[in-house]
């Protein structure tokens, strides 16, 4: 049986349903199991493991996109797809690519594209979306896999950080704090500039830390404002690692402050300690799922908007303060 599993498009989610992926797996342990999403996707979860490959993606968002992903999936002649996205058009692609069975939550109206829909569940307390991946397979009759996420680096990864880091100056002997600024969802995400780097000061004052900033290439002028704040020098790696690079980053981590974005989950993954600054969105829904960790929100009365950017003053972010964030995370370094 050739299974096609579209994955979520950012990298937290995607890392989320690692769980569920596991269920698959189990659950059909001759099937020859295929993903399809971004192409970092194979970063995150590298063949034969989980399943034989990635499909990279490619454009979608017009019919004649759509179309052309459609013909390439209906020349690999799939059996069933599972899907873990929830929009009309993932469900779309799939019916139109002939992949005869299509299972996935049965909402966004794509409830007819469906062969197997399962009802999400819409009463009571949020869910983590690490378990709302589980209760969709549960719901397709897999016996979930436990609720964790875990990525494993090999030791040359971790040795070429490293080897990485002390070129650019940063001394390993010291606590070293990665401050992640970015937020690929939207500035509404984003802790001010401002904030991370007058934290990054207390670091560098009270703790003798080094400080480490990364994002994505669309997020290095925000890390250079960061750093140029800062009162000592600090390693500005945005826009210069890939998604394996970045891990290994990580790796070498006593710490990692971030907004709620893909980097807080993949220090989590790795057991990296990490503190997480929300705003916009509910830490019941996304918070680093493993411990250690620790998640700091404001209650404002606009909350939750998951708006990308803010309509009003900011609020639920710019009431956070350095020092609070300080506070709450200097219990994990030395």
């Amino acid at each position: 049986m050739r299974i096609l599993v579209r994955v979520p498009t950012w990298v937290g989610d995607c890392l989320l349903a690692q769980p569920a992926l596991e269920s698959l797996r189990r659950s059909r342990p001759g099937a020859d199991i295929w993903l399809l999403g971004p192409a970092w996707v194979r970063d995150l979860f590298p063949p034969k493991k989980l399943a034989a490959g990635v499909i990279p993606l490619g454009e979608t968002g017009s019919l004649r996109g759509l179309r052309r992903a459609a013909r390439t999936l209906r020349a690999a002649r799939f059996d069933a797809g599972l899907l873990l996205t929830n929009s009309f058009g993932s469900a779309l692609l799939f019916a139109l690519a002939g992949i005869p069975e299509r299972w996935g939550y049965r909402r966004d109206g794509r409830g007819f594209l469906l062969t197997r829909g399962v009802r999400a569940e819409t009463n009571g307390a949020p869910r983590h979306q690490l378990e709302y991946y589980l209760d969709l397979v549960r719901g397709l009759g897999m016996t979930p896999a436990p609720a964790r996420v875990r990525l494993r680096l090999s030791a040359r990864e971790t040795r070429a950080a490293g080897a990485a880091l002390e070129a650019l100056g940063v001394d390993l002997s010291r606590p070293v704090v990665v401050l992640s600024p970015g937020a690929s969802y939207g500035p509404a995400k984003r802790w001010p500039a401002e904030r991370f780097a007058a934290l990054g000061a207390l670091f560098q004052k009270k703790n003798r830390a080094e400080i480490v900033i990364t994002g994505s290439a669309g997020e290095r002028e925000l890390a250079g404002r960061v750093a140029a704040l800062l009162p000592r020098r600090a390693a500005v790696l945005a826009g210069l690692t890939d998604l394996r690079r970045l891990l290994a980053v990580l790796s070498r981590a006593s710490l990692v402050v971030s907004n709620d974005s893909g980097a807080m989950h993949l220090a989590n993954a790795l057991r990296v300690p990490v503190t997480a600054v929300f705003g916009p969105t509910d830490p019941a829904a996304t918070r680093p799922y493993h411990q250690p960790s620790v998640v700091l929100k404001k209650d404002v009365a606009c909350w939750p908007c998951l708006y990308r950017e803010c309509p009003y003053d900011h609020r639920c972010l710019t009431s956070i303060t350095p020092e609070e964030v300080y506070a709450a995370a200097r219990m994990f370094l030395p």
